[in-house]
C-alpha cells in the first residue's frame, strides 16, 4: 500500500466516547503507525493524533427536549460530514457510541461500500429494542462492550465481538485512597463525598441545583464533611460556580476539581453520581454511590414509555439487580438524596459488600479491551495488516 495512507474516519459524541476513542486510536497506531484518524474528536482524541472537523460539544446533548433545540445544527453537521466522507472515502468508518448521530451516517456509508464500526452497544437491552433492525442495516461490526449483548445481535444476524471495557483495564483494581486524598492536598482522615453532576452544560441544568442543596443537607447532619465536585470543562465549572452563588452556597466546603474525576472518586468515601458512565467508573473504583438524575418532564416521560428495565444506573444493569440506590426525577429531592448518602456513609457492612460486587464487575469487564477491539477492527483491513 505504499504511496497512500489508510484513513480511518472517526466521530465520538460526548466526554466518555472521546475517552474510548483516545484508547482504541492509541492502540491501532501501535499496528498501523501512519494511519490518519478524522471525523469529529474530543480534547483526548486529539491529543493522539485525531483530527476534528467541528466541535464534539455540538453532539453532547441529552433528553428528547434538548435534542429537538439542537435538532438542525446536528442534522446539518451530519449532512456536512456525510458529504465530506463520501468526497474523501475513509477506509473504515468507526462510530463511537453517539448511535443517534452515528448510525444514519454509518447507513449511508456502509451502502457505498465503507466498513462501518461501532464501537459500543446502543443500550438496546435497556429500551428501544427496535433499534437492532437499524443497527443492522447500518453497521458491518459492533464492538460490544458487556458481556451480555452479544446474544442480542448474534440473533438479529449482526456480527459482533465482546470486548470488555477499557476503564476496567485502565482503573486499578485496588485504589489508594491515602495516596488520592494525598494526591488532591485532602486530610487523611474526615469523611469525604464525591459529587458527579454530569459532564454536559444540559445535565447541569438539571443536576447542579439539586447536588448543591443536597451538600447543603449533608453539611448541616456532618459538620467535619468534605465535598469533592471534578467538573470536565470550562463552561460546567463556571455553571456549578454560579449556581453556588446563587444558592448562597459559597460556604460549603467544597473543593471544585478541573477534571480528575477518578482521583476524586478513589478519595471520596461515597459519591452522588448522575446517571451515565460516571457511575461505572465509580463501581470500578470499588466507592459506593448513590444514582441519581433529572431531564424534562416529557424527556422522562418519553423515555420511562420505552424502557425494559426496572434499573437505569450501569452497576445495577450489570449486577442484574438493585445494588445501589437509584432517586431519579421526582424521587431526586435533596432530602431523599442526602439520607440515602447519609445512610451509605454510616454503614460499613454495606459499603463492604458494595466493594466486592464491584469487584467482580471489573474482572468481567477487564479483558484488554484494546487489543480486542484492534483484532475485529483488522479484520476488515486486510491489506493494510499485510502492508
Amino acid at each position: 500500500m505504499a504511496g497512500r495512507r489508510l484513513r480511518i474516519g472517526i466521530v465520538a459524541g460526548e466526554a466518555s466516547g472521546d475517552l474510548l476513542g483516545s484508547h482504541l486510536i492509541t492502540a491501532l497506531r501501535e499496528k498501523l503507525p501512519d494511519a490518519e484518524f478524522i471525523g469529529i474528536a474530543g480534547p483526548k482524541m486529539q491529543a493522539v493524533g485525531a483530527q476534528s472537523l467541528f466541535p464534539m460539544e455540538k453532539l453532547a446533548v441529552r433528553g428528547y427536549l434538548e435534542v429537538l433545540r439542537h435538532f438542525a445544527e446536528i442534522l446539518g453537521i451530519r449532512r456536512k460530514l456525510k458529504r465530506y466522507f463520501l468526497a474523501n472515502p475513509p477506509d473504515m468508518f468507526i462510530g463511537v457510541d453517539a448511535p443517534d448521530f452515528n448510525l444514519g451516517l454509518e447507513k449511508t456509508l456502509k451502502v457505498h461500500g465503507i466498513p462501518t464500526i461501532h464501537y459500543v452497544s446502543p443500550s438496546v437491552w435497556a429500551w428501544r429494542r427496535e433499534r437492532v433492525k437499524t443497527i443492522a442495516r447500518s453497521v458491518t461490526h459492533i464492538l460490544a462492550l458487556f458481556p451480555f449483548e452479544p446474544r442480542i445481535y448474534e440473533d438479529a444476524g449482526v456480527s459482533v465481538s465482546y470486548v470488555g471495557h477499557p476503564m476496567a483495564d485502565v482503573l486499578p483494581q485496588h485504589p489508594d485512597r491515602a495516596a488520592k486524598r494525598a494526591q488532591l492536598k485532602l486530610a487523611a482522615q474526615g469523611n469525604i463525598i464525591a459529587l458527579l453532576p454530569g459532564s454536559r452544560q444540559s445535565e447541569l441544568h438539571y443536576m447542579a441545583e439539586l447536588f448543591i442543596r443536597t451538600a447543603q443537607k449533608i453539611a448541616s447532619a456532618e459538620p467535619d464533611i468534605q465535598f469533592l465536585v471534578p467538573l470536565v470543562s470550562r463552561e460546567t465549572r463556571d455553571y456549578f460556580q454560579d449556581a453556588l452563588y446563587k444558592l448562597g452556597a459559597e460556604h460549603l466546603p467544597l473543593k471544585i476539581l478541573f477534571g480528575h474525576a477518578h482521583a476524586a472518586l478513589a478519595a471520596a468515601d461515597v459519591a452522588l453520581v448522575a446517571s451515565g458512565t460516571a457511575t461505572l467508573e465509580t463501581a470500578l473504583l470499588k466507592r459506593p454511590m448513590v444514582i441519581t438524575y433529572k431531564l424534562s418532564r416529557l424527556s422522562a416521560f418519553l423515555m420511562r414509555r420505552k424502557g425494559y428495565l426496572p434499573y437505569v444506573g450501569l452497576p445495577n444493569i450489570l449486577a442484574g439487580r438493585f445494588v445501589v440506590p437509584e432517586l431519579l426525577q421526582e424521587d431526586a429531592t435533596p432530602d431523599n438524596l442526602a439520607q440515602a448518602l447519609l445512610n451509605l456513609l454510616h454503614d460499613k457492612q454495606v459499603q463492604d459488600g458494595l466493594e466486592a460486587e464491584f469487584q467482580c464487575m471489573h474482572e468481567r469487564l477487564r479483558q484488554n479491551t484494546a487489543e480486542r477491539a484492534c483484532e475485529a477492527i483488522m479484520r476488515y483491513l486486510p491489506q493494510w495488516s499485510k502492508a
